[in-house]
């Protein structure tokens, strides 16, 4: 069953995306996002936000870590040793993103929306934020295991505010 947004999307989510946006148009910015567990979710949420969706550069949905390799450059060694799940990946997915588009800053979000293989857990999920010119950064929450949405719902709310806080630095600096 899908069930992602059957009740809808939260209006402060929604209203988190048309600030970041606003902000990045204002500052003729644009952005770009790497996704695994939150499916391109991100990335339609924010090329909805009418008026400022030029601000949005591209999105890439690299659930596998084959296609976190081929599109985004996260090395073999990080993926194996620490795995998808992981600071050292998040920041990965997030460079990789700048450099494979005309962006000027990124967002990654990778983790567990719900129940996958033994030693998952449910709920990690970490976030990585890159700027041109600088170190990317990460984040990571652990969210209530209840259910993928609430996971996938709960990512959107953080990283559209991460990634609005990266984009306040990205001027002041």
């Amino acid at each position: 069953m899908i069930e992602t947004f059957s009740k809808g999307l939260p209006a402060d989510v929604h209203a988190l995306a048309e600030a970041l946006m606003a902000e990045v148009c204002l500052r003729d910015l644009k952005v770009a996002v790497a996704e695994s567990c939150t499916g391109g979710l991100a990335a339609a949420v924010l090329t909805d936000v009418e008026g400022h969706s030029h601000g949005f550069d591209r999105g890439f949905v690299t659930y596998t870590d084959e296609a976190k390799h081929a599109l985004l450059d996260v090395a073999w060694d990080v993926l194996r040793t620490v795995g998808a799940v992981s600071p050292e990946a998040a920041k990965a997915m997030a460079a990789g993103a700048l450099a494979e588009s005309d962006a000027d800053l990124a967002l990654s979000i990778t983790g567990f929306a719900g129940p996958g293989g033994p030693g998952d857990q449910p709920g990690l999920v970490y976030f990585g934020t890159a700027v041109r010119g600088r170190e990317p950064e990460y984040a990571v929450r652990r969210f209530a295991d209840t259910d993928r949405t609430s996971v996938r719902i709960e990512s959107l709310r953080v990283g559209f505010q991460l990634l609005l806080e990266t984009a306040d630095r990205f001027v002041a600096s």
